[in-house]
């Protein structure tokens, strides 16, 4: 969709002139739904000019129009001003937001005297519980309307050089968390050194987050960024949970719905983003259920929705750095300096890509190397040659992904067959594809660029010969560290660094055998990615988070039982 669809509709536009593609973002309800929805809302009138949902605050309601026209503003009543979209009757408003509590990233105003119907948002996480077709309905919309915020560029802004490691840090935990928002680089951005005069902020002080200009952010925290738009911070230390989840992968994920859904006072801390490494797939083509496949974003955002139906916290961001007993309980030390209190506690943090060896690959992380592949990284190098390093399914998925964005995508691969450690539908897409070319055999030893990259320098391990291709971005999917080093030794670990679990493993309190997915510590049990001997895929992930939380049932019955 382009901009100029979605901004330059005139004022008196009404919604039956909106093009095609927007209906899918802007579904209009039938008349029962409508009713439906009304049996749980208000029915209020509307003036021109009544701003019904406020950019920068969490939206309270679920609103549905029933006579007028309502418009879209991104930056509503600065100078910044712009129209996204224009709806009448039958659209309803909003986008992921209203069911997860955050913050607004554009505002809606009524352009005309209407009405609308008003449904508190409590209520529509229940309604939408009991009627999975209107759900379905909605959270689909939802998720479109959230992925063309971040295309158009809305939300705040992120002023910064691309050579601070600091910018690269927001804008990573901005595109990871599918925050709607724009880069201003302060190195080529002709406006930025105007921008920064205007809020008066000097280069040195930067980067800056800005949103609606009276709210200025000099440099700030992860977790000072995630309150600003309204994600939930980790619970408070004096209380106590049933179970903890450390990781909101797939599998910390699965655990927060089953948990919760059961009784389970769940929560969950994620260092970076829900969804885990999971969330940089751009299409998972194999998870039951979905035959068209799903990117792991929208698996992440339908996942994370679902748990908060159920009532279970999830906390972003909240990294774990260590594990110790308080009073009874397992207390989790997160690095803010607070903990968390649980009677149970599951290790779902996953594993992460491992750094290659490659000359200049240091200077370069984060401004043309990345470790995802998400729409973000796609724009920025669209229309540019890359080059993916890896031979599993993760590595194959984003170079089919980025073949849609680049010029031209190639693949190395360090073993001699493609198929070794990559699904069989991935692999006959990827030597099909005229936009990929697939070495094999071949490994990275020299990134060629000063400030960004020029080219790769590549290396046959079997003859040794030595090549250069062009490649303005490098995407690395290789190897699988876990993430277990805030454990330290609290719990046993296998020789590469993975929780190990099940009977084997001896339990200090009980000196007897562990359940199944149980760690060393009676009580600490491990799912995904993260346990040692599990297999590496995003169904068996899922099916350990379910499974982990039939096993905490059982220890915490043995324990009141």
């Amino acid at each position: 969709m382009s901009t100029k669809t979605m901004s330059e509709r005139p004022l008196d536009a009404t919604p039956a002139e909106e093009t095609p593609d927007t209906f899918g973002a802007y579904p209009r309800l039938d008349t029962a739904q409508i009713e439906s929805l009304a049996a749980d809302g208000d029915r209020r009138s509307t003036r021109a000019g009544d701003v019904l949902i406020a950019e920068g605050k969490p939206p309270l309601d679920f609103i549905v129009i029933t006579a007028g026209i309502v418009a879209t503003y991104e930056a509503y009543g600065t100078p910044q001003q712009r129209r996204i979209g224009v709806h009448g009757p039958g659209r309803f408003l909003g986008e992921l937001g209203v069911l997860a509590g955050h913050a607004a990233f554009v505002s809606t105003v009524a352009l005309t005297d209407g009405e609308i119907i008003a449904v508190p948002a409590d209520r529509l996480r229940q309604r939408v519980a009991r009627d999975t077709q209107l759900g379905d309905l909605i959270l689909r919309a939802y998720l479109q309307r959230r992925s063309m915020l971040i295309g158009l560029g809305t939300g705040f802004r992120i002023v910064g050089s691309r050579y601070s490691p600091d910018t690269r840090r927001l804008r990573d935990f901005a595109a990871r968390n599918r925050l709607p928002h724009r880069w201003i680089d302060l190195d080529t951005d002709d406006d930025a050194e105007a921008l920064l005069n205007a809020i008066g902020v000097d280069a040195a002080d930067t980067p800056v987050v800005i949103w609606r200009d009276e709210r200025v952010l000099r440099n700030p925290t992860n977790a000072h960024l995630a309150r600003l738009v309204g994600l939930p911070p980790p619970l408070d230390a004096h209380d106590v949970c049933d179970l903890l989840v450390v990781g909101a992968g797939p599998a910390g994920l699965a655990a927060c719905v089953y948990g919760a859904s059961e009784g389970l006072h769940t929560v969950a801390v994620e260092a970076i983003a829900t969804g885990g490494q999971a969330a940089t797939s751009p299409l998972i083509e194999n998870y039951l259920g979905f035959p068209a496949g799903l990117s792991g974003a929208e698996l992440a955002e339908r996942a994370s929705i679902q748990a908060a139906k159920f009532g279970a916290l999830v906390s972003v961001p909240a990294a774990a750095v260590g594990l110790t007993d308080d009073d009874g309980y397992h207390a989790v030390a997160l690095d803010d300096g607070s903990q968390i209190r649980a009677r149970t506690v599951l290790v779902a943090t996953g594993a992460r890509y491992r750094k290659p060896d490659i000359d200049g690959l240091g200077r370069l992380e984060g401004v043309s190397v990345y470790y995802a592949a998400t729409e973000i990284e796609a724009r920025l190098c669209a229309g540019d040659p890359v080059a993916v390093i890896g031979g599993g399914n993760s590595a194959g998925q984003a170079a089919l992904f980025l073949a849609r964005h680049a010029a031209h995508v190639t693949l190395l691969v360090r073993s001699g067959d493609i198929g070794q450690d990559m699904s069989r539908y991935l692999v006959d897409q990827l030597v099909n594809h005229p936009g990929v070319a697939v070495l094999t055999h071949t490994e990275a030893r020299e990134l060629v660029g000063d400030h960004s990259l020029d080219a790769v320098v590549v290396e046959n391990n079997q003859t040794g010969d030595r090549s250069r291709i062009d490649a303005r971005s490098l995407f690395v999917f290789i190897g699988a560290a876990p993430g277990t080093r805030w454990l330290a030794h609290s719990v046993a670990l296998d020789e590469h660094g993975f929780v190990q679990t099940g009977p084997d493993v001896e339990s200090p309190a009980t000196g007897s055998g562990t359940l199944l997915l149980e760690s060393s510590r009676t009580g600490v049990f491990a799912a995904g990615d993260v346990r040692a001997g599990s297999v590496k895929r995003v169904a068996s992930a899922v099916g350990d988070g379910a499974m982990a939380v039939r096993m905490v049932h059982e220890r915490l019955h043995g324990e009141t039982g």
